[in-house]
């Protein structure tokens, strides 16, 4: 099949890794055309625009950095729907805002093409091996007919209905994630700073009810005192930023998510650390650093 890919960054290169490996013809466009070199040369062919992309590919698929970037690759004068041909079908895998999400499955829709949104949660080690959880929103029968290309990505794949759906769900997600990596860098400062041994706290936790997928991802980094991004804390600051407009749409509150998005804001926007990884909010306590 003849994919194309836009957004080879921390996630998307290794996951347009995978179809490449699994023999389709992927064409390939980035902002930044350098970080294409590695699936270049595993036989990618470049494209200087997404139009251009959208134009050779059946299904296209993205995954940039925020819903203004989402809304240039989709709707820019260059754009995925100034190329795309009738009965393509484009995946917008970003994490981005449900609305926008609707409002491409409607373009799409008027351009005779299927729109799926399918955000992502494994951050760069899902990517690595292909153990996403990928959650769709959209048509089924589109839904189906990408199936296979997602399990190629991912190992759990669900649709959860209509257009903007996978975008809510990936909300739902964000949401628990800002309580285990508050949790879990908190109580790594109060291990710490009660002269606990750190290593076998976390062995003992990770075998017991506190268990989570932060704790066992991230906390080995900080150990080792690895701040590089699986996922970058500017980008899980925008998406506590749409959890909590959508929430206020919903007429909801949220308050540990939104104690959570007020300590990435100071991270990111105070601390100037929006470029390192979501485990990097430990440097806002004294108590580690």
């Amino acid at each position: 099949m003849k994919l194309g890919f836009i957004g080879t960054g921390v996630m998307g290169a290794a996951m347009a890794s995978h179809l490449l490996a699994a023999g389709h013809e992927v064409v390939v466009y980035n902002r930044t055309k350098q970080r294409a070199t590695g699936l270049i040369e595993q036989g990618a062919k470049w494209r200087e625009t997404p139009a251009a992309v959208a134009a050779d590919s059946d299904v296209v698929f993205s995954i940039v950095g925020y819903p203004k970037d989402v809304r240039e690759v989709y709707f820019g004068t260059a754009g995925i729907f100034a190329g795309i041909h009738e009965g393509a079908v484009v995946v917008d895998m970003t994490t981005s805002s449900p609305a926008l999400a609707q409002e491409i499955a409607t373009q799409a829709t008027a351009q005779k093409v299927a729109a799926l949104d399918a955000p992502v949660s494994g951050g760069d080690v899902g990517a690595k091996n292909a153990t996403l959880t990928i959650m769709v929103g959209g048509d089924d029968a589109a839904y189906q007919r990408v199936l296979p290309l997602f399990e190629l990505m991912g190992t759990h794949v669900n649709r959860f209905g209509t257009a903007g759906m996978g975008q809510h769900t990936k909300m739902a997600n964000q949401i628990m994630i800002a309580g285990t990596m508050t949790g879990m860098v908190e109580m790594m400062v109060y291990a710490k700073s009660a002269g606990l041994p750190v290593d076998q706290v976390l062995t003992t936790l990770n075998g017991g009810g506190a268990a989570n997928w932060s704790m066992a991802n991230y906390a080995p980094r900080i150990m080792a005192g690895d701040y590089n991004p699986g996922f970058y804390a500017k980008h899980f600051l925008k998406d506590l930023r749409i959890a909590l407009e959508e929430a206020d749409k919903m007429q909801i509150e949220l308050p540990a998510t939104q104690l959570a998005h007020d300590l990435y804001a100071k991270m990111v926007d105070e601390k100037q650390l929006g470029n390192l990884g979501t485990q990097a909010l430990i440097k806002l306590y004294a108590g580690w650093v």
